[in-house]
């Protein structure tokens, strides 16, 4: 098989709600990772090391700056036909409507999918941590003759009540699916898997929402308008008419739903041996490639900590946290279980010795626990931040809290001696 013949989607996902307010002024995909990629390197990273090079990224909200993230990262040769390209929900004179839903997505973007010679679509979403090798379960779908395959990863019976879950008979074909199944329903649910996973009771099949369709198949779906979405309707539909086979994924995945599992995602990173793992020379995370010096630490106790690039560190701890690019900590400060996202650039140094002025960064004496700092944020002198489940679910102009966890927004300015 070529692999040029794969043409892969990447869905965007809608309003992106539950990430609220990290998607106040961005789309989900663009939402700050790791101290300093995005949401959507992660696919697009997986489709370069799979060596597929022709993506599409389907997006209908604030899209500005996921456009101009991959228009500033993603460059390739001017004699390929490599290439990633935004398609944000657009109006024609046959169509009115936003996206209704993922396949709803795909179907209103059709027309610029099929200027383009494949075989097969690869359709994605913009919301997930994993590494994956997309050309070995291209390969096991083209050797099964499938019509549809469908990424899947074993999970324990608390976790099942959470996804759509299938059934897989002795030729990994999917006979059946049920969306969110009561727990009084999973021991009619169980299906064949390696023995790790069954000693981890891990032995229900879970949808990754990661498909692969023939061309063909795909055009003939996408022409009845009553589908809009692939979990709940186009999959459930396509079994018994279609072969659709269950691709089994064991390797480290999470789905970015809502502020918390972000959280936990990205705190998660500053574990000895993270099972998502950035340092690996064959899955390579690639992003924006910024022209930054390294990072300056002065007088700081670093405990478990992720330090991106171009951070003035004088803390007096960090615990637990992940510091993202251009960050600023003063003196006598300290930052515990804490996702720090950076800056977008740095302030003249007369702005910052400005007492008057609450610069970018965390200011002096700061006490930060159990908290997400987005881009920009100025927190000023002797601010204590307690994040915890003893805090409600709340919101003003200035952070957020979900589950616990103080969200400071975008640009937010937090006056000295101010406390959460």
């Amino acid at each position: 098989m070529a692999k040029t013949n794969v043409l892969a989607i990447i869905l965007g996902g809608g309003q992106g709600s539950r990430l609220h307010p990290l998607t106040e002024s961005r789309s989900k995909p663009a939402v700050p990772i790791a101290g300093k990629y995005r949401l959507v390197d992660i696919p697009i990273s997986n489709c370069i090391n799979s060596d597929i090079k022709r993506m599409f990224v389907l997006t209908q909200f604030n899209s500005a700056s996921l456009n101009r993230h991959i228009k500033d990262t993603y460059h390739f040769s001017f004699f390929s036909s490599a290439f990633v390209d935004v398609l944000a929900a657009e109006q024609t004179p046959g169509n009115s409507k936003w996206f209704q839903g993922t396949a709803d997505a795909v179907r209103q973007s059709m027309h610029h999918f099929l200027r383009h010679d494949f075989d097969h679509a690869l359709i994605l979403s913009g919301d997930q941590l994993y590494q994956m090798d997309y050309d070995e379960m291209i390969k096991k779908h083209i050797k099964s003759n499938a019509k549809i395959s469908i990424a899947t990863i074993p999970v324990n019976a608390k976790d099942a009540t959470s996804f759509g879950i299938l059934k897989t008979n002795e030729e990994n074909d999917i006979t059946s699916f049920i969306e969110k199944p009561a727990a009084e329903l999973l021991p009619d649910w169980t299906s064949e898997v390696s023995e790790q996973m069954n000693n981890e009771g891990r032995n229900y099949l879970a949808s990754m929402g990661i498909y692969v369709f023939n061309r063909d198949l795909l055009v003939e779906l996408m022409n009845n308008p009553e589908t809009n979405d692939f979990g709940k309707e186009i999959i459930p539909q396509a079994l018994g008419k279609h072969k659709v086979v269950s691709h089994q994924f064991e390797d480290y995945w999470t789905d970015i739903g809502n502020i918390e599992s972000f959280f936990e995602a990205n705190l998660a990173l500053t574990d000895d041996f993270p099972k998502f793992d950035l340092y690996s020379k064959a899955k390579r995370i690639y992003t924006h490639a910024r022209m930054l010096p390294t990072a300056k630490i002065s007088g700081t106790v670093l405990e478990k900590a992720v330090l991106a690039d171009g951070c003035i560190i004088n803390a007096a701890k960090i615990e637990h946290s992940v510091i993202g690019i251009r960050s600023r900590i003063d003196s006598d400060s300290t930052v515990i279980n804490t996702y720090m996202m950076g800056s977008d650039y740095y302030q003249p140094l007369d702005d910052i010795l400005n007492k008057d002025v609450i610069s970018m960064g965390i200011g002096s004496r700061c006490f930060i626990k159990n908290a997400i700092l987005d881009k920009n944020c100025c927190i000023g002198d002797d601010v204590k931040i307690n994040g915890g489940k003893h805090l409600k679910d709340s919101e003003n102009e200035l952070y957020a809290v979900r589950d616990g966890i103080v969200v400071i927004k975008k640009g937010a300015v937090i006056p000295n001696g101010y406390k959460i």
